[in-house]
């Protein structure tokens, strides 16, 4: 019998989706295990029967157990894991959905695909690739001088040459549309930026977080637009239990507003402010401490494989929403 990570990489779940219900949906109060007894409902009567000798239905743990395995390897530092997990996020992104309780998780899951289709661009197998055309052959060239490696400033340069991957990730915001529900939100998450001294054009930081869902939740335990977990938002002021106001729009914006101020007072970029807001700033400053460096370019390679894709995903939101290239984004105010 195959394992849950062959049944994601299958057709189906798209074939279920697409066939017609054999049963009446469940009512919003429907128990969780109501749900999955529909969904293995559906499995047995709309299977065929070599699917059924091949597949087994997955079980909640084995839903919950993929998100966590996910997690893990977001906070990990292998990109090409993280490109091993975009197959199986695009087909349990539809059948999730099958499931009500898991809707907030799922927006979750649906930034974090962005992630994970880039990392599989990045790691493309060479064989898909037409071949060169052989060259001739060269007269020997003289040998080179070596020449030091400069990593250009933030301020003094075009942002792919101190953004690594922001390229890929500016091609790939141009072909997609923004969320649906931020025109509503943006008025009221700009205001709450502007309020905090934060440059209202970081507010897409939304879409990378959570695809502009004020109750958006990670398999971590983040929470909200910008997805801050419990023990960052009650540093921050907010009460997470009864209730969550990681779920309220302006006092979550203007949580991460203060969050997003306090990096970059600290390390004076926000290349390095985003990093710190993903991977946690003790992360970026021992980084830098050992690196040498003050550059975010000079600690990318050594960051979780996360951070390495959220860093030029947002600065690309930035650009591509807002009009203000990463190196224009104007510094936070002092207060």
């Amino acid at each position: 019998m195959r394992s849950f990570r062959y049944f994601l990489s299958s057709a189906l779940v798209p074939a279920l989706l697409a066939a017609p219900p054999a049963a009446t949906p469940p009512q919003p109060e429907a128990t969780t295990d109501e749900l999955f007894q529909l969904g293995q409902q559906l499995f047995d009567q709309l299977a065929p029967p070599e699917i059924k000798a091949e597949y087994e239905f997955p079980s909640k743990q084995q839903w919950d157990e993929f998100a966590v395995r996910l997690q893990k390897a977001l906070e990990g530092d292998d990109l090409a894991v993280l490109a091993d997990y975009a197959p199986q996020a695009r087909a349990a992104l539809p059948a999730l959905r099958l499931f009500p309780e898991y809707a907030d998780y799922t927006d979750w899951l649906t930034a974090r695909l962005d992630e994970l289709e880039a990392a599989e661009q990045i790691f493309a197998p060479t064989a898909a690739r037409p071949p060169s055309p052989p060259s001739p052959p060269a007269a020997p060239a003289p040998v080179p001088v070596p020449t030091p490696r400069l990593i250009p400033a933030p301020s003094k340069g075009p942002a792919a040459a101190f953004i690594p991957h922001y390229e890929l990730f500016l091609a790939r915001t141009r072909s997609s549309t923004a969320p649906a529900r931020a025109a509503a939100l943006l008025p009221l998450l700009r205001a709450a930026f502007s309020a905090e001294g934060i440059p209202p054009e970081l507010v897409w930081l939304a879409e990378a977080e959570s695809t502009f869902n004020p109750s958006a939740r990670s398999p971590a335990g983040a929470r909200g637009l910008y997805q801050l977990t419990s023990d960052t938002a009650r540093g921050l002021g907010l009460s997470t239990f009864l209730p969550d106001e990681r779920t309220d729009p302006e006092k979550s914006a203007r949580a991460a507003a203060r969050l997003l101020h306090a990096h970059y007072e600290k390390f004076g970029s926000w290349p390095l402010a985003l990093a710190a807001y993903n991977a946690g700033a003790g992360r970026v400053t021992r980084l830098l401490e050992k690196t040498s460096t003050k550059t975010y370019a000079g600690i990318a390679a050594a960051l979780p494989a996360e951070t390495r894709l959220y860093v030029p995903k947002v600065c690309a939101l930035v650009a591509t929403r807002a009009g203000v290239a990463p190196e224009k984004i104007p510094a936070a105010r002092r207060f």
